[in-house]
């Protein structure tokens, strides 16, 4: 009994240096000085950009957006599962306005065991183009993080085996978390992960964000 105990411990711990070690690869120096450089060329951009929320209403001041650690944790790899229907669905927007979308598919995240999906949306721009939406709400949406929500960028990619990165380190608040003069896709119901997704950006008025950049 008492092998059998150490021998289950020795497991433990393998699978658990494991694990740490696949983090220290997937957030190297390359990828943490990336995302660093990203998000100062965000600030930047709200700061300066003619188009930024922050220039465009006079009454949004700006700070340097809040954001949470890197982590490898909320990183994930899934294929996109195309819905054999496609059915079109009315999003609502943050002022009440009805948006036509597409459920194109869903990607599926694996955390600590567990299976979750995510929708990914079609949608058709003023152009004429299409462009595909992922957004999400967790167990931090209106406590650390904004509550309408936050948004992942997806492109779509040819190859029908081609593996997504879903990196939530990237995770982003659409411009009506800056401003009133901006309305935004509400997540839907079944656009909810249950579970706390903390990495990526924080509610921008939120005084419980006491992790930084």
């Amino acid at each position: 009994m008492i092998k059998k105990y150490f021998y289950f411990l020795a497991l433990v711990l393998l699978l658990f240096s494991c694990r740490k070690q696949e983090d220290v690869v997937t957030l190297n120096d390359q990828y943490i000085n990336s995302l660093k450089q990203e998000r100062e060329n965000k600030d930047r951009e709200m700061m300066q950009g003619s188009d930024s929320p922050f220039n465009r209403d006079s009454t949004a001041k700006f700070e340097p957006l809040k954001y949470y650690k890197p982590t490898a944790e909320f990183i994930f790899k899934s294929k996109l599962h195309i819905n054999d229907k496609q059915n079109p669905v009315t999003i609502y927007g943050t002022r009440g306005e009805a948006r036509k979308a597409i459920t194109f598919g869903y990607v599926v995240l694996n955390y600590k065991g567990k299976d979750y999906k995510l929708n990914v949306y079609k949608n058709i721009g003023q152009n004429g183009q299409s462009y595909y939406s992922v957004w999400f709400t967790d167990r931090t949406t209106g406590n650390e993080t904004y509550p309408v929500g936050r948004y992942l960028d997806f492109e779509l990619n040819a190859n029908p085996e081609y593996i997504y990165t879903l990196d939530f380190n990237r995770a982003y608040n659409p411009y009506c978390a800056y401003s009133d003069l901006y309305t935004c896709a509400i997540p839907t119901k079944e656009d909810y992960l249950d579970f706390e997704i903390k990495a990526g950006e924080k509610n921008f008025h939120s005084k419980l964000n006491t992790e930084t950049k």
